[in-house]
């Protein structure tokens, strides 16, 4: 849970920090941000290839490697004199990285039998659902009271703490021992460029207004043409890297989908409540990281709980209450408007981290209960790729429906703001006479008062495009329940239960 905690929490610690990055090492915001593009893309080529890395090379030894490239690659990012330097290593950080969260979470979930797999995923989850929330908090005040290197300097203490109990406490299979495979180069060539490119695409898109940019087109044409190819030689090959024959299990395939949703609307939500916070009512970076605690609070407190009475309750009922309280959460964020106080804000968040809890941990053990042990790495791999690129879909959907949504309305607003409009004269005098009172020139007073009318349609407009993603967000989530009814009841029931 340690590696997987650092590993996660580094996907948002270091957003807070880019304006310093980029000030630090005399370069732009945009430049600065390939230093969060190079580590995601690596990221999300290792993932899917866990599951061969641990059986060919043995999974204790990979994890034990993983943590040490990405704890000396953090130092390394700490101590980078130039972003070239800086993104050159965090692209080792990242492919470092990728194989923390599938590697740990298919030993916890071997580690237990599995009657007791809910209350392991639970404690394992805690790293996946709060360190999202915290890396924020974290950056801002690292960033504030001492430097942005600091940011990657807090994984030292965790990596070496992670490989000193990998090294005592883990131990390999039987089974991964004695497995040797071939090594699928064509299978490795396809992946990596594949999902390198679609990660590029979902992460540059909106910034390089999509399709209207060659790059962008030419990538997302190298990304189809690329996992095309990939899939029809997995299918064939003798050794594959990645083994799709696990999505033939209806469970495992419904509950992958469930977790690429989980993470499209998690990702999105992440991103824009801070935006939000920010932007529109006016907090500072540290409280709207402050401001987010709640959604970390609920989880921590519902998952152990979630965790240990899984096994008097069928995991998808569980479920399904998750995805209506999550609904209902993105449901109330909708109805916000620029007057919301800090409660308004608590307790959707809450409700949200509560409902986050009873999805993660019931969703994860149903869908991994009916794999085998031999292809639990495997499977553990694509499950968590899955949640990312649905993270990566999401950030890419909600920044830019928010963006289509802000123009419509600023058109829509702005079309009653002329001077034929008794309510716009109104306004408009009264911004006018008391700059006057002020001291102001008239004319002056006259072009400032259609800059504030200006303002407010901007503001009005921005708070309606929130509203409609977050409802968005909330449709998204409800529109999936019907495939809780594809999903098996998991055939290993806790204890407790009648006929255990």
């Amino acid at each position: 849970m340690l590696a997987t905690f650092m590993e996660v929490l580094d996907t948002t610690v270091v957003n807070v920090s880019l304006p310093h990055i980029a000030g630090s090492l005399s370069a732009s915001v945009d430049e600065a941000a390939w230093a969060l593009t190079s580590y995601l893309v690596a990221n999300a080529v290792v993932l899917p290839m866990t599951g061969w890395l641990s059986s060919f090379f043995g999974r204790k030894r990979t994890l034990m490697a993983a943590v040490t490239g990405f704890t000396l690659a953090s130092f390394a990012c700490g101590l980078a004199p130039s972003l070239s330097v800086l993104i050159m290593f965090r692209i080792i950080q990242g492919a470092t990285g990728g194989a923390l969260q599938p590697l740990s979470q298919a030993i916890m979930l071997e580690a237990f039998p599995p009657q007791d797999r809910g209350k392991a995923m639970a404690f394992w989850g805690l790293g996946i659902v709060v360190a999202p929330m915290l890396g924020p908090v974290i950056g801002g005040w690292l960033t504030d009271n001492y430097s942005w290197r600091w940011v990657f300097y807090i994984n030292l203490p965790v990596g070496l703490a992670s490989l000193f109990m990998a090294k005592l406490f883990i131990f390999d299979p039987p089974y991964l021992r004695r497995e040797g495979r071939g090594i699928d180069y064509w299978g490795i060539g396809m992946l990596a460029l594949g999902v390198g490119a679609l990660q590029v695409v979902l992460d540059k898109g909106q910034e390089d207004d999509w399709f209207a940019s060659h790059l962008i087109l030419t990538l997302a044409v190298v990304a189809v043409a690329a996992l095309a190819t990939f899939v029809i030689h997995e299918l064939r090959s003798r050794d594959p890297v990645v083994r799709l024959r696990v999505f033939k299990d209806r469970t495992y395939a419904a509950g992958v989908f469930l977790m690429t949703v989980l993470g499209f609307v998690l990702y999105a939500a992440l991103l824009l409540v801070p935006v939000f916070l920010q932007t529109l009512l006016g907090y500072p970076a540290l409280a709207a990281g402050i401001a987010m605690a709640p959604r970390g609070l609920g989880s921590f407190l519902m998952m152990p709980l979630v965790g240990t009475v899984l096994g008097k309750f069928d995991p998808r009922k569980v479920l399904a209450v998750g995805v209506l309280g999550a609904s209902w959460s993105l449901y109330a964020l909708s109805r916000l408007n620029l007057q919301a106080g800090y409660w308004d804000i608590f307790w959707p968040q809450f409700i949200q981290g509560v409902a986050l809890a009873m999805i993660f941990v019931p969703l994860t053990t149903a869908t991994m209960d009916p794999i085998s042990k031999q292809e639990m790495g495997n499977a553990t791999s694509m499950f968590n790729l899955m949640r990312n690129l649905g993270g990566s879909f999401g950030i890419a959907c909600g920044t830019t429906y928010l963006a289509r949504r802000q123009q419509f309305h600023t058109n829509l607003l702005g079309a009653f703001v002329n001077p034929l409009n008794p309510q716009v004269q109104t306004m408009r005098k009264g911004i006018e006479t008391a700059m006057i009172a002020h001291g102001s020139d008239p004319a002056a007073a006259v072009r400032q008062s259609y800059i504030s009318l200006w303002g407010m349609v901007q503001r009005q407009a921005s708070m309606l495009s929130f509203v409609d993603t977050f409802l968005g967000l909330a449709l998204v989530f409800l529109l999936v329940l019907p495939l809780l009814l594809v999903m098996k009841k998991p055939k290993h029931q806790g204890r407790g239960m009648p006929g255990h």
